[in-house]
């Protein structure tokens, strides 16, 4: 069965009532039958948007354990349910066939990179750490003025991270000695 949607031409509709063609004249027979993705989903999933340091709100929504809409959150205080367009094209970021799920290392002179697991690549970069640390940790100036310092470790961090992330990392660092700290974000 046709229905009368089909038959009757969208001018027609509009002189029908709906003149302006913002309703029932604008409708076509595909777009009455779509639904939104959210509809079918199985969860929510609060979450920050993880392209700046604004620090967006998203909701998340998963079916299948698999993310199948992100959304602006209108309850942030930040962006109230608002994202640029990064950020309401953050599902393609992790939904992509290309996205990178494995440690990938490439050694000094290869052309090649090769794949680590993250307890390999951890302890890599501990090691690194700590050699660094003390092969040019100053402990004072020639005059006997104590330095406790490193000038051979410099951080810089990403915007994606929240504010917790980066007091931990700006504590750690200070700990170790390390001078140079900075966050994307400020530069």
């Amino acid at each position: 069965m046709i229905s009368r949607r089909r038959v009757v031409p969208p001018l027609l509709r509009q002189l029908g009532g709906d003149r302006l063609g913002l309703g029932q004249a604008a409708k076509s027979a595909v777009s009455e039958e779509l639904a939104p993705r959210t509809r079918t989903a199985d969860k929510v999933v609060q979450s920050i948007c993880p392209y700046c340091a604004v620090g967006c709100g998203q909701k998340v929504y998963v079916k299948d354990e698999k993310v199948v809409q992100i959304e602006g959150d209108p309850d942030s205080p930040i962006s109230r349910g608002r994202l640029c367009p990064k950020g309401a094209a953050s599902e393609a970021l992790v939904n992509s066939p290309m996205r990178e799920t494995k440690v990938k290392y490439r050694p000094p002179g290869a052309a090649d990179w090769e794949e680590l697991s993250l307890e390999r690549a951890t302890d890599m970069i501990a090691e690194r750490i700590i050699r660094t640390r003390r092969e040019t940790w100053e402990e004072e100036t020639d005059e006997g003025q104590p330095l406790k310092r490193t000038l051979g470790i410099h951080f810089l961090g990403g915007a994606t991270l929240d504010g917790e992330e980066n007091y931990l990392i700006k504590k750690f660092f200070s700990a170790a000695g390390a001078l140079s700290i900075e966050n994307q974000a400020r530069i």
